[in-house]
Order: structure tokens, then sequence, then C-alpha cells
């Protein structure tokens, strides 16, 4: 059951909802990136192609991505850094008025996002997100309400707001940074009045209840 005053989690299976053509060029995009970087080779790109076009739901994309960087360039991939391939939704704004709003989970976190609330709410989680640039700015502006930014240990944090009776800072880090020349940038502007926005560093989702769980024996 519920707890009170806590909104329900959606029984969908989110991995089962079903694409667009948007969700589908984008993939088309990585494999065509890939196969410039030699990655794969042309054969290999022709029956991905075809498997991204003929794919229904988010998770018919998902093996056909998951051993590719998730952005053109990086030697890493995209599994290894505790990310989803580029298969989940985007949004370019989250918006909340005398409600709240949440992103979390497997979301590919657009070059510019913004973030408004009034009276409200907003957390944005981006630890098991897909940046769809190396460098991502977040417009994050809140009036009476507040607004909650995640990140992990390999984002590099850059947080340049403004908070007018309130405030507008990096909280302090969960986890230790761990920041290499290929991480990825998340610039967090905007204006806190009466406010709170706040950038927070932590470990993987379900980290915490994993050792909780591991301890009772």
């Amino acid at each position: 059951m519920a707890e009170p005053g806590r909104e329900m989690e959606p029984s969908r299976d989110p991995s089962q909802l079903r694409v667009s053509d948007a969700d589908r060029n984008k993939v088309a995009d990585l494999l065509r990136d890939a196969a410039g970087e030699g990655r794969i080779d042309l054969d290999e790109l022709e029956e991905r192609l075809e498997a991204t076009y003929a794919a229904k739901t988010y998770a018919d994309l998902v093996p056909i991505t998951h051993d590719l960087p998730a952005h053109p360039g990086d030697q890493t991939p995209a599994v290894s850094r505790q990310t989803m391939p580029v298969t989940a939704g985007t949004f370019d704004s989250s918006i909340a008025v005398m409600g709240g709003v949440t992103r979390k989970g497997a979301w590919l976190v657009p070059e510019k996002h913004t973030a408004f609330t009034l009276m409200g709410g907003v957390d944005l989680d981006l630890r098991e997100a897909t940046f769809a640039a190396k460098e991502t700015t977040i417009y994050a502006n809140a009036i009476m309400g507040g607004i909650d930014i995640y990140v992990d240990a390999h984002t590099h944090v850059i947080v340049d707001g403004v908070g007018i009776m309130g405030a507008f800072d990096q909280g302090r880090d969960k986890v230790e940074a761990q920041i290499t020349a290929d991480s990825p940038v998340v610039r967090v502007k905007g204006i806190a009045l009466m406010s709170g926005v706040t950038v927070t560093r932590k470990g993987p989702p379900g980290q915490l209840r994993k050792k909780l769980l591991g301890g009772e024996h």
C-alpha cells in the first residue's frame, strides 16, 4: 500500500512503451556515426538500420545499440557508464505548477532542457540518463517551489544561478566525484525566487537500498 501523500508509481514497464519516429531517427543517427568511426561495418549498419525502423517498443531498440557508445567519439560503451543506449524518450521541458514532475530512469536529455516550477516541485534524475550532447544546459527557474537535480560521480556540473530569498547551489556530494576528460558537462542556470534549486551528486539509484537489504541477515 502506498504511503499517504506519495504518488503511486506507474505499473507499466517503460521499456514496453511504443517508440516514435523521432526515437528511431536518433538511433539511426547513432548507428551511422558508429559506422563512420569504423565501429560497425556496412553490412552491420544495414542490418541494424532495418531492425531500428522495424522496432515497435524501446525494448526492441536496446539490443541494437547495447555495444555502442552513447555519444559519437566516446570511447566508453554506454553500459559501462551506467547509462542506457539512446533508446528512451526525451523531454525538452519539465514544468510543475502547484504540483510535481519527476524525470528518472533511462531517458534522453536534450542539449537544452527547461525546468520551471511555481509552488511545486521538479526532480531531474540524470544518473541513468543518456545525454544528447557533450555539454548540456538546464535552465532551472523556481518560484516558491523546489528543483532537485541528481547527477552521478562521472558528470561534471557547473552551477551558475541566482537565489533570491532562496538557494541556488550544489549540495554536498554523496559520492566522490570521478571527473575525466570524457565526462559529460551539465550547466545549470536560472533563478530561485523564495525557492531552492539544488544539484546533488549521488551513487547509482537503488544503491542504498541494496546495501540495506544486503545487511539484513
